[in-house]
């Protein structure tokens, strides 16, 4: 089976560990170039008023004496730290997730990721999957990509999954999601939100869903 292509993202999308736990071998991309409204930067968890949306400030180029002409690479973004975003997203999970059966079981190792300070979304990323390796029980192995490859023939490209305004035709089994009585099944929310409520068995969820689009 040929490697499957992935983008580090904030936590990442239930898909995304789909393709991940049910993959032979992982390449992360690590040359590509930045682009907004994707979860590179941003997450879907489930609040008392359905879906809510968290977003991590990055640094616009006239702070960092940038050029605005041309791309920007995603590996040499940096967060803005000067709002308090880890404050604001730290409540929402207490929020929302307090009352789920295991958030407290993580809280302690979720906490440190929102108290210190990161300079760069790329690293940021790498450690909030790896959190989510080591709840899952996961050997975090992977590989990164050392040139851009726009249409890559020897991977299985799911980098698309990191598109969050894109319909990527996922249809996950419903799960117990906190406030399900009010508003339903959300699907494919941020992979805390399964691991929040369905704490070891998340990773047998996971083995069990289905993609069924090679997204290129």
């Amino acid at each position: 089976m040929k490697p499957v292509l992935l983008h580090p993202s904030y936590f990442g999308p239930i898909s995304q560990w789909v393709a991940y736990v049910n993959a032979k071998k992982v390449l992360f991309e690590n040359e590509d170039n930045y682009q907004k409204q994707t979860y590179r930067n941003r997450m879907y968890i489930y609040d008392a008023n359905g879906r809510l949306t968290l977003n991590i400030p990055i640094k616009h180029r006239a702070a960092l004496g940038i050029s605005n002409k041309g791309h920007q690479k995603y590996k040499d973004i940096q967060i803005e730290n000067e709002f308090e975003w880890q404050k604001q997203h730290w409540r929402a999970f207490k929020a929302s997730y307090q009352t789920s059966p295991f958030f407290e079981f993580y809280e302690d190792e979720l906490f440190p990721i929102y108290h210190k300070e990161h300079k760069f979304l790329l690293d940021l990323n790498y450690e909030c999957m790896e959190f989510v390796a080591d709840c899952l029980q996961l050997d975090f192995g992977y590989e990164k990509t050392d040139e851009f490859i726009l249409k890559p023939e020897s991977n299985i490209n799911y980098r698309s999954l990191v598109n969050a305004k894109t319909n990527i035709g996922f249809s996950p089994e419903p799960y117990t999601q906190v406030f399900d009585s009010k508003a339903g099944f959300l699907p494919n929310l941020c992979i805390l939100d399964l691991i929040f409520n369905e704490g070891n068995a998340a990773l047998s969820y996971l083995e069990n869903q289905e993609l069924k689009l090679d997204l290129g």
